[in-house]
Formats: structure tokens, sequence, C-alpha cells
């Protein structure tokens, strides 16, 4: 690992300041910066703390009844807050997906999304509850939806000096549910060979008014499956609907083979779990849950 400076600011702007040095990297868990450097995949001269900011480090309920989650929030945090645990239990469901027990008291939201690795578990999460990232620098703030910072593997749309500060969940509605479901090779601590996450919201009369599908390792980003949303869309949530929506989104799966899995046991993965992510949500919307 190479020598660098490291800095803890006590304020945003102070953080910006210090991460407009050149050959900054941001600390907001650290459980894939440290490893990357100590393999010599990433070098840094100067690191920068996140951990001492409050506004990277709480989970507040907003006005219009959203809420505001740090970008350094530890996901054993996230999972266990009772709001979240409750109106979306999807990104609840991921968080605990995130490594081991230790490193779930360590890892952040914020590093989950911005290490931009397809297969990141709180990522189709946060973007079927339609989350939006706020976005800092020394030039001011700027809001922007979440699934539209993914550039490709390891990479983010966001530019020199800027920093993800928080992620914006808008305020949970009635007749909604939510689930998250992956597939590893191995039970835990182990990267997602494909992920799907759903929310679905019905009116009154069971019918659907929204359905949102993201897909985890299946493409060079998290992806949105549109087609099987559009399935979806004005009806109700029966068998042979949940199984038109998991061949469509399987139709919108572009994955690679590699020593995980091969593309075309991937397709068949996004098909499976699409149907019971769906089944689930279906059954939480039944249950009143």
């Amino acid at each position: 690992m190479n020598l660098f400076d490291y800095h803890r600011p006590s304020t945003l702007s102070e953080a910006c300041e210090a991460l407009a040095a050149g050959g900054a990297r941001l600390l907001a868990g650290g459980t894939d910066l440290i490893p990357q450097m100590r393999e010599g995949r990433r070098e840094a001269a100067h690191i920068v703390d996140l951990k001492r900011l409050a506004e990277c480090t709480s989970i507040e309920v907003r006005a219009d009844g959203g809420l505001t989650i740090g970008a350094a929030v530890a996901s054993s945090i996230v999972a266990r807050h009772p709001v979240i645990a409750e109106h979306y239990p999807a990104l609840a469901v991921a968080a605990l997906m995130i490594g081991s027990h230790q490193v779930q008291n360590r890892a952040s939201l914020g590093g989950n999304i911005c290490n931009a690795a397809p297969s990141a578990d709180a990522v189709p999460p946060l973007i079927v509850l339609g989350a939006q990232v706020e976005i800092v620098s020394g030039e001011g703030r700027r809001v922007v939806p979440l699934e539209t910072i993914f550039a490709g593997p390891g990479r983010t749309t966001l530019a020199a000096g800027e920093l993800l500060a928080t992620i914006i969940l808008p305020a949970p509605q009635a007749n909604t549910a939510s689930h998250y479901i992956r597939f590893t090779p191995r039970r835990e601590m182990d990267i997602a060979a494909a992920g799907v996450a759903a929310r679905i919201i019905r009116d009154d009369a069971g019918v659907i008014i929204n359905a949102r599908i993201a897909l985890a390792s299946v493409a060079p980003t998290p992806i949105r499956a549109m087609a099987g949303e559009q399935v979806l869309s004005g009806q109700r949530l029966d068998d042979a609907t949940i199984e038109a929506a998991a061949q469509a989104a399987m139709g919108e799966a572009r994955p690679i083979s590699d020593t995980r899995a091969s593309a075309e046991y991937r397709r068949e993965l996004v098909r499976v779990l699409t149907r019971r992510v769906l089944t689930h949500c279906r059954d939480a919307l039944e249950a009143g849950r």
C-alpha cells in the first residue's frame, strides 16, 4: 500500500476542499477501498474520511415524509432502522446481504453505490424505490436520480471534486410492496450471480398503478427491466401476469459468462428471481404488510 495523507473533515465544504487535491479518494466505510489499495488495484495520495460528517452519517425523516440517508451510514444501521424496515423493506433486506456481519457494521450505503459494481446489492432496491442522490462539490449541490450515475463497471458519472453526500427516498405510499432477491454460488458472503428487486403499487381495487423492476449482475451497470414493468402496468398481480413479466425481464438481461455463472444461466436466473420477488410482493400486499 502506498503512503497517503489522511484527512478527517468536520464539514462538507472541508471535505470538498480536501477532495480537490490531486489523487484524493473518499473513505466512507473502506471495505472496498482498503483491500483494493492493499492489492495495488487503487492508489491514493489523500484519503478523505466522511465518518465525522453529520450529514453523511445520519438518517432523517424529511418534511414530505420521505427519508434522507447519509452516504457513510453503515449497512447494519440501514437494515435495522425502523422506518426503512417498515416502509422500504427491499433496502433493509439488501443491506443485510452486503458481506459478513463485520463488514455490514462498516460498509456504507454510499460506498456500495459509488463502487459502481454491477452486482451491488443495495442499488437495485434503491432504483425501484425511486431513490435520488445529492451530489456536493465546491461548486454547489445537485440532486439526480440514482440510476443515472452509473457509467460502467467501477465508473460513475460524478465529476472530479464531486462527492455523493446523501441518498433521498420518496415518501412511502399506501398499497406498496418491495423486495430484493439474489442468487450466489455460496449462501453467504459472495457476489451475486444475478439479483432482482421490485416495487409494486396497487390501487384499492388491486390493479397495479406503478411497477418497477431492477436487475443486478446481468449488465455492465444495474438496469431497469422496463419491458417487465410495462407488462405489469394496469394488471392484477396473478400468476400469469407474474410469469409474463418475468419472461420480459429475462429478455432485457445482457449478462456475460464468468466463473460465477454462464450468460445463459444468468438469464434464466432473472426469470426465476423476478417471478419469486413479484410473488413475494403479492403475498405481502395480500397480507396487508
